[in-house]
């Protein structure tokens, strides 16, 4: 978990920013990984079915970590020369790819091995195992996503001309689609569970392509719109209201739904009100509202309290603890996945978009106070030293007017010869 779940996604995001920490942790979270591999095979204590999950999909995860070192170590290399220079490009998209996702396959394996140590997810248990992980983490990786858009992402969905709802609604659409076939099992009998869960895809598919709909105005700008808030806060109601055969499965469930209510209602009071259906706060797209973390965090919440569920994991933890204990420890998870996504998107933007050097809408550099400042000194030392010029040539030209005009008054010539008119004064006046 140390070197899967913290060092490797924090090296991830050290790598795109090419800080030179990168191959030294992963160097470190690789060697940790090697030593939780063999302490796996070589602990002598309880011992597993070699046939489970856990033990199938760590086979690919050191195949992949393996491919990851290896193109890590060529492209250090800097070898660019010949047919490097071809396929150099190639290794790197590959070495990219492969490094994003692995914060996704480790927190894949990091359930398949709680999975695994506790004995759940066999026989007829199989299928509402599956659909509390994959729809619990779905929740879970909107909310990762939401929280990148809100911090760093805000200037990208202004490049794409497309607004925020209409990629939630592409995606809420797809998986109604796919729900609404898949939640039954064809030609055996509808039982209530059914029903709801073939409904909630019937409804997301059909509220998704209205979102798509909404997603732009009638001269086809971007528009904001309510749908995928107003997806949650339906799902949640549903979802407080499902049936269930334990009371603390049913609270645990209740608390869920209103969990994911509150996310809807809040991602609907932030658009419609607090952004007042704008893109964000500010125009260089780096503000936040405090009032934006709410949603956020609670599809976090909500994806936590459904994986932890099913019906396996409450009938374990109905004879050890109470409902609002379990919903606590499930909230305090929430609380630290949270926390470790916005560290490491801090990580990012700090050195993506350092302070004083943010980027406008337009595409060009945005001052900093104390650039501005010297700006405006240096400007205002310019204007002061014209108007100091301007000021003493008035100056000058009044003392020559005035000096000659005065010898023309007395009859005295100065250094005039007599009988001749001087041209002094009047070219100094077209001088001046």
């Amino acid at each position: 978990m140390l070197a899967f779940g913290i060092l490797f996604p924090l090296g991830m995001v050290l790598g795109i920013i090419k800080s030179r920490w990168h191959v030294p942790l992963q160097v470190l979270a690789t060697l940790i990984a090697m030593l939780g591999w063999a302490l796996g095979h070589l602990h002598g204590g309880r011992k597993f079915l070699e046939s489970n999950v856990h033990a199938k999909f760590a086979n690919f995860i050191f195949f992949q970590l393996v491919t990851q070192i290896v193109l890590g170590i060529y492209l250090k290399l800097h070898l660019e020369k010949g047919i490097h220079a071809r396929i150099r490009p190639v290794l790197r998209l590959l070495h990219d790819i492969n490094g994003k996702a692995f914060p996704v396959v480790s927190w894949t394996q990091m359930l398949f091995g709680g999975i695994t140590a506790l004995g759940f997810c066999q026989g007829d248990h199989l299928g509402q195992c599956l659909a509390h992980f994959i729809m619990g983490s779905a929740f879970i990786a909107y909310g990762i996503i939401l929280t990148i858009l809100l911090l760093v992402g805000q200037l990208w969905l202004r490049r794409t001309g497309r607004s925020q709802e209409f990629f939630d609604s592409v995606v809420i659409a797809a998986w109604g689609f796919v729900n609404s076939l898949t939640e039954h099992r064809w030609g055996t009998e509808w039982v209530k569970n059914d029903w709801q869960h073939t409904t909630m895809g019937i409804i997301w598919f059909a509220a998704g392509l209205a979102g798509v709909w909404l997603s732009k105005d009638r001269e086809g700008n971007p528009q904001r719109n309510f749908i995928p808030g107003f997806v949650l806060l339906m799902t949640g109601w549903a979802m407080s209201a499902h049936p269930q055969e334990l009371m603390i499965s049913a609270m645990t469930h209740k608390m869920f739904g209103y969990t994911l209510m509150g996310a809807g209602l809040t991602r609907i009071i932030e658009i419609s009100f607090v952004l007042g259906d704008k893109p964000g706060i500010r125009e260089d797209g780096f503000g936040t509202h405090s009032f934006q973390y709410v949603p956020v965090f609670l599809l976090f919440a909500s994806g936590f309290l459904f994986m932890g569920a099913t019906e396996e994991q409450m009938a374990l933890t109905a004879g050890v603890m109470d409902a609002v204990a379990y919903v606590l420890i499930l909230y305090s998870l929430a609380f630290l996945l949270f926390l470790f996504v916005m560290m490491l998107v801090n990580v990012y933007d700090r050195a993506a978009n350092p302070i004083g050097a943010k980027n406008a809408p337009n595409g060009h550099a945005l001052r900093g106070a104390e650039e501005d400042g010297r700006l405006r000194d240096a400007g205002e030392f310019e204007l002061e030293g014209l108007m100091t010029d301007d000021e003493e040539d008035e100056e000058d030209a009044a003392r020559r007017k005035l000096l000659n005009g005065h010898g023309n008054g007395n009859g005295d010539v100065g250094l005039d010869s007599p009988g001749t008119t001087s041209t002094l004064g009047r070219n100094s006046e077209r001088l001046a």
